[in-house]
């Protein structure tokens, strides 16, 4: 049997996408802060693409995302489950920072002072309803989820979106994102890395109460994302970045998640029961290999009534993005303690993991390869740095590529690090100990350089309007 508790919505945000009503001149966003007040933007401005024949989640999502990448999508009519789906979301940093109505280049410095500056965010008082939780399913069945099949060779449907919440007594709560494979109903395996806050936690407590948030804005999932000190409370930094309320877990009191969640999976990941997780397509759109993983056992699933799934391609540049970024803020603090740095970028196409452009005001010599040293302290997976001077636009390959091609010789600029544990989603490190051998490429042109050869030479500028009808 089904055991449903239904709350009335809370408030107008809570409504389906197509009631949601704005005034013109009202702020972009207004608490309380939600993945759909971002989907009601996005579709008001003509960004949103509303796919309404049916589709299955098994590959044929993940295939349309992919081709309309990056265009944000929600499709509205999922052959295998009621809810609806949105993807391409986040692609960039462009659309990431004009939700928090920023420029790309102060993401970091955002990020950075939400870390230092950290804040709890507002508790839901006792009894007050929460969006996430307006039903409450005690029965629940993962197969009623739209848990998308990405490619032909996964172990199976995946979670990518998944933000786990878990608490310790010592260290309190933590958040952080695992991919879940489903291989039962009520069952999934999680991958954890070892030496990671999460896995401590599973190694201490052995069985360990998690509640999966999925449906969450930026804020959030740029949050459990950054790699912070141990206790260190996650949330504290989304709120920071924007304020937003949170409510005990239904099953699970100790927990908080999001209030304005879409969904909350809650269960217990057992340390001792294992099963094979992957094939899984990783960010270096590559697939991993399989493993054997702890096991989520689900007990509840609460959710928003008209609920909305948020499908994280794996690989794509919605994942890059959630995963490149929040390390960026690292690299600069690193590089800041050395040289003057101006603004750092984990780029796609070194799949916003293995590379790094970080920007410079030189003033000595040896400040390139400073920079170079710092910025592997800041990234330890990180396997090339490039960096360049302040005329480089770092967010154009075109440019970067240039000031390598007339800045930089291989003799005296590159520096070489022997081989070294590196990344395990490279796949070209070695098998069994992932040493990789990285390289820093100093970019950034001599201080005495003789006339203007180290300059590109502008053309005229010119008013268009006075040629072209």
């Amino acid at each position: 049997p089904l055991t449903l508790f239904i709350f009335p919505p809370s408030s107008f945000f809570h409504s389906p996408l197509p009631t949601l009503h704005f005034p013109l001149s009202t702020p972009h966003f207004l608490p309380p802060m939600s993945l759909r007040t971002y989907l009601h933007h996005l579709d008001q401005t003509g960004r949103l693409l509303h796919i309404t024949a049916p589709i299955s989640k098994t590959y044929e999502m993940a295939a349309v995302l992919k081709k309309l990448e990056p265009r944000p999508v929600l499709f509205e009519n999922v052959k295998e489950s009621s809810f609806r789906v949105a993807g391409n979301l986040f692609c960039g940093k462009a659309p990431f920072a004009e939700y928090f109505d920023l420029q790309p280049a102060a993401i970091i410095a955002a990020l950075s002072q939400a870390i230092e500056r950290r804040s709890p965010p507002t508790r839901l008082p006792p009894g007050e309803p929460a969006p996430c939780q307006e039903v409450i399913d005690l029965h629940p069945d993962l197969d009623a989820l739209p848990i998308l099949y990405h490619c032909a060779g996964d172990g199976g449907n995946y979670i990518s979106s998944g933000v786990f919440a878990a608490w310790h007594p010592r260290y309190g709560q933590n958040m952080d994102f695992h991919r879940a494979m489903q291989f039962s109903k009520t069952e999934m395996a999680i991958r954890v890395v070892k030496g990671r806050h999460f896995d401590a936690f599973l190694r201490d407590r052995l069985a360990l109460d998690v509640a999966v948030c999925v449906g969450l804005p930026p804020n959030i999932l740029a949050a459990a994302a950054t790699s912070v000190a141990q206790g260190v409370n996650e949330l504290e930094i989304a709120n920071a970045l924007q304020p937003f309320a949170v409510v005990p877990a239904a099953t699970i009191p100790d927990l908080l998640v999001p209030a304005e969640a879409e969904f909350v999976l809650e269960g217990t990941v057992y340390a001792a029961r294992r099963h094979a997780e992957g094939p899984f397509v990783d960010l270096t759109e590559t697939q991993d290999i399989v493993r054997h993983e702890p096991v989520f056992v689900l007990r509840a699933i609460t959710h928003r009534r008209d609920a909305i799934w948020h499908a994280l391609l794996p690989g794509a540049l919605e994942h890059k993005l959630l995963m490149g970024m929040p390390r960026e803020p690292t690299i600069f603090n690193q590089v800041n303690q050395v040289v003057k740095c101006l603004d750092v970028h984990i780029n796609p196409g070194g799949c916003s993991w293995l590379h790094a452009v970080v920007q410079i005001d030189k003033q000595h010599e040896e400040d390139g390869k400073k920079a170079i040293a710092a910025a592997f302290a800041g990234h330890r997976s990180c396997k090339h740095v490039y960096v360049v001077d302040r005329d480089i636009d770092i967010y154009n390959p075109l440019e970067v590529e240039w000031a390598m091609a007339t800045r930089f010789q291989g003799d005296v600029d590159l520096v070489v690090y022997p081989r070294s544990p590196g990344s395990s989603l490279d796949p070209s490190s070695e098998p069994d100990t992932h040493n990789t051998c990285r390289l820093g490429f100093d970019l950034t042109k001599p201080l005495e350089a003789r006339g203007k050869k180290f300059e590109k030479t502008p053309f005229p500028e010119v008013d268009l309007a006075a040629f072209l009808p």
